[in-house]
C-alpha cells in the first residue's frame, strides 16, 4: 500500500462544479490561492450494465452509443434549445413555460426516449431521484446549462478536484479567516452549548467557556434539535487498476440511473488516484455512495461494487442524515445539514447560503461580495 503519508482518503466525496456556486466561493475569497485543482476526466452514466461516456456538447451526443440515430437528433435539438433558453427573453421559450410547463412536457415536446430522459435527468441535470419530472421545468434546464458551462470550462468533464483532496477546502477557508482575525481552538472537545433564556451564549470546553451571540455547527452537536431525515451508505474502495471501460481514466464519476437498477434514487461512484496526491503510486480511490432504501444497505449498492472489481480492500460506512429543526431565529444556533449522497457540492452551497440567510437575515449575493472585494483590492488584481 505504499507509505501511509501517501494516502489521503475523503470520507465523503464530492467533486466541484467548474462553473457551480463553490468556485465562485473560492474564487471571490481568494481561497483558491491555497488551492490546485484538477480536472476529473469523464463522467459515466450505466445502462444495462455497461458504462457509456456521458454525451453533452452536440458532437459527443452525435458519436454516442447510448441512443438511435434519430434519436440523437431529437437530443441535439434538445441541448440546442436548452443553451438558448433564457428565461428573460420568451422568444427562447419555443412555447414552453419555464414556470408553468412541467420537464415531462418538455421531453415529449422533444419526443426524447426513456434512456435519454434518465441520463438528462440523472447525469447532466444531477437529480437523485424521478421527483423533478413533474415540477416546473425552469430549475431542471439551468442545471443542464450549469453541467454544459461547467464542461465549456475544461472540456474532459464538468468536474474539479482539489489535489491532496477536500480537506484542502476547510484548511483554505481557515486561513482565510486567521488573515481577517478569526481565532482557531483545535483539538478542542465541545463539552456543552451554554443557553440562557433559549438563547445561546458559549461554548463550554474543558472548563472554560467561550462566549458567542451566535453559533454554527453541524447537526452532531444538537442533537436535540435536529431530526434523522434519512441513511446514506458510503463505500470506500481500494483498487489497484482504472475502472473497466472508462478509457483507463485516473479519475472519473460514474451515475447509476435509479430506473436501471429498479430503485428510487440513484447510486454514485467517485474515482480518483494516485494523480491527485490522495493514494500511493498505481492504487485507485473508488467511493460508491446511496441513499439507504431498505434494511440491506450492502445489497443496494452492489451494483456499483461489480462495476469495480477486483477491489483490494472495502470500508463501509452508513450514516444518519441529519437535518435542524430549529431555524436558529430564538436560539441564535444554526446547524447545517448533515453531508448527503450527491457527488458535487451544490446542494452543500445552498446550505451554507440558507444559513447566511437565517443568520443575517439577508440572502447571500456573490455580486455584492465581488464588489465589495473591488472596493479593497480595486479592479485590476482580480
Amino acid at each position: 500500500m505504499g507509505r501511509g503519508r501517501d494516502w489521503n482518503v475523503d470520507l465523503i466525496p464530492k467533486f466541484l462544479m467548474a462553473n457551480g456556486q463553490l468556485v465562485k466561493m473560492l474564487l471571490y475569497t481568494e481561497v483558491t490561492r491555497y488551492l490546485d485543482f484538477k480536472v476529473v476526466e469523464g463522467s459515466f452514466v450505466y445502462k444495462g450494465g455497461k458504462i457509456y461516456k456521458v454525451p453533452s456538447t452536440e458532437t459527443e451526443a452525435l458519436a454516442s452509443n447510448l441512443m438511435g440515430m434519430f434519436e440523437k437528433r431529437r437530443f441535439r435539438k434538445f441541448l440546442v434549445f436548452v443553451a438558448n433558453f433564457d428565461e428573460n427573453d420568451p422568444k427562447t421559450f419555443e412555447g414552453v413555460d419555464p414556470k408553468s410547463s412541467t420537464m415531462r412536457d418538455v421531453y415529449k415536446k422533444f419526443d426524447l426516449g426513456q434512456d435519454v430522459i434518465d441520463f438528462t435527468g440523472h447525469a447532466l441535470a444531477l437529480y437523485r431521484t424521478d421527483d423533478y419530472l413533474d415540477q416546473p421545468c425552469l430549475e431542471t434546464i439551468n442545471r443542464i446549462k450549469l453541467y454544459s458551462e461547467s464542461l465549456a470550462r475544461y472540456g474532459k468533464s464538468p468536474y474539479l478536484y482539489p489535489l491532496y483532496g477536500l480537506g484542502e477546502l476547510p484548511q483554505g477557508f481557515a486561513r482565510l479567516s486567521a488573515i481577517y482575525g478569526g481565532t482557531y481552538m483545535l483539538n478542542k472537545s465541545v463539552d456543552e452549548i451554554v443557553m440562557e433564556k433559549g438563547k445561546v451564549v458559549g461554548v463550554k470546553s474543558e472548563g472554560e467557556v467561550a462566549r458567542c451571540k451566535q453559533l454554527i455547527c453541524d447537526p452532531s452537536y444538537i442533537p436535540d434539535r435536529v431530526r434523522k431525515a434519512g441513511q446514506v451508505i458510503r463505500v470506500i474502495c481500494i483498487l489497484s487498476h482504472p475502472i473497466r471501460s472508462t478509457n483507463d481514466a485516473n479519475s472519473c464519476q460514474i451515475i447509476i440511473p435509479q430506473n436501471q437498477v429498479n430503485r428510487k434514487s440513484d447510486i454514485y461512484v467517485c474515482m480518483i488516484s494516485y494523480a491527485h496526491n490522495v493514494a500511493a503510486q498505481g492504487k485507485y480511490i473508488a467511493i460508491a455512495s446511496t441513499t439507504v432504501e431498505t434494511s440491506e444497505p450492502e445489497k443496494e449498492i452492489e451494483p456499483a461494487l461489480d462495476l469495480l472489481e477486483p477491489i483490494d480492500q472495502k470500508f463501509v460506512a452508513i450514516s444518519d442524515l441529519f437535518e435542524p429543526t430549529d431555524d436558529g431565529a430564538e436560539s441564535q444556533v444554526f446547524s447545517s445539514h448533515s453531508y448527503d449522497a450527491t457527488t458535487h457540492f451544490e446542494t452543500t452551497c445552498n446550505d451554507i447560503k440558507d444559513i447566511y440567510k437565517r443568520m443575517t437575515g439577508t440572502d447571500f449575493d456573490f455580486e455584492n461580495m465581488k464588489r465589495k472585494q473591488n472596493d479593497v483590492f480595486g479592479e485590476d488584481e482580480q
